[in-house]
């Protein structure tokens, strides 16, 4: 085995001078702090726990020492690594070639389910020193005899954590007893559980413990934002930041399997070149995905946690949480992916109105704000557009034979009798149908957080005001209406239409419920929602005329008070806005009835079957 190099930098670590020297090749001159505390321990033989999020350097830190102490003449496995993932189990084996580059006689295999077992087969019977694999995988070749682990020296658990939650506990013990008894253990882990805890005391021998604090560690070094947007606006302003963002690659992260391909559809629509990353692809077909990531003919892949497990990539210099994780640590291993081993990193993060919960969560988490970043403006993108149209018309006249449109556009001029100009901008608007120039629209904000009401503060004692004599309630509407004109500006009822939504007063719906349930969800500003009209088992609520069909259709699945609003327009259009979000004075016992007002829909005009009967 080669001696320890004594010079600076992962030397003083004590490597061999040949891992030392390959290192330096690499460009690392500074260890991280998990390396600078696990390699002593591991070259020392001693068994080790090691805690330490995703990109903090952990692969080198086991890897390096591990291969100082490889004896590359004895041709049988000497390290296990076991990983939870395919592509984790690749990119740990990637690692140690690369690192062993100059160590003659030197194999690594990985072997993980998905690959044909003839390659395999054939691979093992090369006899290499490191084998890295997934547990299902790695028990069926010892099963078969295709894998013998007598001369195991070490057996390392890299993310031991994710191991155990995809259910790979009885696994891992089971490959613990067919290793020999003597034996290195080196176990790494993100969290550490109690079920973790139990794997520690029972197969490690007098530990090492190492730590690498907090989560914020791993995240420090990428540029952070997150956008407020509502369901509805996601993928509008997802969009927008694609056009309008620098980046080389992108990585989008979503909860489900499905989403991934409905969104990867939906920006292949728009003209990006992205694909879906999930379980349910053959490996085959996973590895394809992520090798056309690397080689420039991908710019983004849309992902699933479980996916994107291990994925290193060094195109991919952005991350967009599109669907916000719910467990916070998700969110450490999600922006992990870009940002790595001293590469700049970006990762922005699409909150919906009433996931901002989960936003403070990762804040806790991560020991740091995430902060704001309003959606790309209208302007922005119109600006953007135009700068790359000149662009494109600039390369166009430096690189391409315009003779015979030159020819033509003479002949549509004299012909026709029209300017250059007026068909050089006919042609323009032509080309720019399908994705205009000129973007007129912001996407509309979401509403601020809902503060609560609190009470009007005491009158003090020495003020010297009248009190008013209290207005008559047939006037409370119209006094209500006229403060919010004043304030807020509100619209003309010729701007909104009247809807009827399922929940009353006998579900206790109250006027500031409704008006948050719907702006929330529609992404509307309070103030363009009209009149509330809360009724014994319905309410009417005026909202704007242009209101799209999928929000109206979202809208009938929103619950308020545990009822489904169930949204449908009133017959008859708009109606007149006779104040501003209240409801209606109480009724006295004498008045049963009252006459209905112009356009106002009445619960006993509907069909019997859409009546709820009354307790």
């Amino acid at each position: 085995m080669d001696t320890p190099d004594t010079s600076t930098g992962f030397g003083d670590l004590g490597l061999t001078s040949i891992i030392a020297q390959t290192v330096r090749d690499l460009g690392y001159e500074t260890p991280t702090a998990i390396q600078s505390e696990c390699i002593p321990h591991l070259l020392a033989g001693r068994d080790l726990l090691g805690q330490a999020q995703t990109g903090t350097g952990k692969t080198a830190a086991f890897a390096l020492p591990l291969l100082s102490r490889i004896e590359p003449e004895l041709q049988l496995p000497q390290v296990l690594v076991l990983t939870p993932t395919r592509e984790l189990a690749l990119q740990v084996a990637e690692a140690f070639q690369g690192y062993a580059k100059n160590i003659k006689g030197f194999n690594v295999l990985p072997i993980y389910g998905g690959q044909a077992y003839g390659l395999q087969l054939s691979q093992l019977r090369r006899n290499p020193q490191v084998v890295v694999g997934t547990p299902g995988r790695v028990m069926d070749h010892i099963r078969r005899g295709t894998l013998a682990l007598d001369g195991i020296k070490t057996l390392v658990l890299d993310e031991a954590d994710e191991m155990l939650n995809m259910g790979f506990a009885e696994d891992i013990d089971w490959i613990f007893d067919q290793a020999p008894k003597e034996r290195q253990v080196a176990l790494f882990s993100a969290t550490m559980p109690p079920a973790i805890r139990r794997v520690a005391q029972d197969r490690l021998v007098n530990p090492v413990e190492v730590r690498i604090a907090s989560a914020s560690a791993t995240v420090d070094t990428i540029d952070q934002h997150h956008c407020i947007v509502t369901r509805f606006h996601k993928l509008d302003v997802l969009t927008r930041i694609l056009e309008l963002e620098p980046f080389d690659g992108m990585l989008i992260f979503v909860r489900t399997k499905n989403a991934t391909t409905e969104l990867s559809d939906k920006l292949k629509a728009h003209g990006f070149a992205a694909e879906p990353l999930n379980g349910d692809m053959n490996q085959d077909m996973r590895e394809r995905t992520v090798e056309r990531l690397k080689q420039g003919q991908l710019d983004i892949l849309v992902a699933t946690d479980v996916a994107a497990r291990g994925l290193d990539v060094e195109r991919i210099s952005h991350v967009v949480n599109y669907d916000i994780p719910t467990d916070p640590s998700a969110y450490v291993h999600r922006i992990g992916r870009t940002g790595r081993a001293g590469r700049a990193g970006r990762a922005i993060l699409l909150v919906e109105p009433r996931e901002r919960g989960l936003l403070r969560a990762i804040e806790r988490t991560i020991r740091r704000e995430v902060p704001a970043m309003n959606p790309p403006s209208a302007a922005a993108l119109s600006e953007s557009r135009i700068d790359c149209f000149i662009t494109e018309v600039r390369k166009t006249i430096t690189e391409q034979d315009l003779d015979f449109f030159y020819r033509l556009l003479e002949r549509i001029g004299q012909e026709q009798e029209i300017e250059m100009n007026t068909i050089a901008a006919a042609l323009a608007y032509l080309n720019q149908r399908e994705r205009p120039l000129n973007v007129k629209e912001d996407l509309p904000r979401p509403p601020a957080p809902r503060r609560e009401w609190t009470e009007r503060p005491p009158r003090s004692e020495g003020r010297d005001e009248p009190r008013r004599s209290p207005r008559p309630e047939r006037d409370a509407g119209a006094a209500t209406h006229s403060r919010s004109e004043r304030s807020h500006g509100r619209r003309e009822s010729s701007d909104l239409v009247s809807y009827r939504i399922e929940v009353g007063h006998q579900h206790g719906a109250t006027p500031r419920e409704i008006v948050g349930a719907i702006a929330n969800e529609a992404g509307l500003d309070g103030r363009h929602i009209g009149r509330i009209d809360i009724q014994e088992d319905h309410s009417i609520v005026d909202l704007p005329k242009e209101m799209s069909r999928d929000v109206v259709n979202h809208l009938k699945r929103v619950f308020v008070r545990g009822q489904a609003l169930r949204i449908t327009p009133v017959t008859g259009g708009h109606r007149p806005v006779a104040g501003a979000h209240s409801e209606r004075p109480p009724r006295s016992a004498s008045d049963t009835r009252r006459p209905r007002r112009d356009g106002e829909h009445d619960a006993k005009s509907e069909p019997e079957s859409r009546r709820k009967p009354r307790g």
